[in-house]
């Protein structure tokens, strides 16, 4: 899908660093895919010259998110983006599910995905390290927590997160094969 676009990345629901572009973004698109059954995970744009927006979504009732799904988003919010014009020039859009090794993005994710691995990489050092690794212990509106392999338990706030992704285990896959995971 041709339209247009900028650089960083955004979550919707979460405090994160992004562009004036990004927060524009997700004004338009999150109201749009709510009424489409659809919640926002992230908001992404990459590049400068043809910049590509990069849109996650999940389904607001829990299930999996279809390549049809993916399609009407697609065709949706490029035509809202097209008539608010926030990008100049050429951009291309990307839709996609978050998947089953997804981003942590929003309070919820964090404490629906409680109890199974996450990396996180902060913007600056925390206790003199920028990464993180460990089991998640779930949020709140100012912070989320992990339980490292050593036992300790971090807590990193929202807005010092740079990203936060689940990591591909056979418990994830387990979870999210035989039961859906609740909203």
């Amino acid at each position: 899908m041709d339209g247009n676009e900028s650089t960083s990345s955004t979550s919707a629901g979460v405090n994160t660093a992004a562009t004036s572009l990004e927060a524009r973004l997700v004004a338009i698109i999150a109201p749009r895919l709510e009424l489409m059954g659809f919640e926002l995970v992230r908001v992404t744009v990459l590049g400068r010259e043809r910049p590509t927006v990069q849109i996650m979504a999940d389904r607001a009732d829990g299930s999996q998110i279809t390549v049809d799904d993916c399609q009407a988003i697609s065709h949706d919010v490029s035509a809202a983006i097209d008539v608010d014009d926030p990008i100049p020039g050429a951009w291309t859009l990307e839709v996609s599910s978050a998947g089953i090794d997804r981003p942590l993005t929003r309070v919820k994710d964090w404490n629906r995905f409680a109890g199974h691995l996450a990396r996180v990489e902060t913007v600056f050092p925390q206790n003199g390290r920028k990464r993180f690794a460990g089991v998640v212990l779930g949020a709140d509106a100012d912070a989320a927590r992990l339980r490292l392999d050593d036992g300790q338990q971090v807590s990193i706030r929202h807005a010092d997160i740079r990203r936060a992704k689940l990591v591909l285990t056979d418990a994830l896959i387990e979870a999210t094969a035989t039961t859906p995971l609740p909203n």
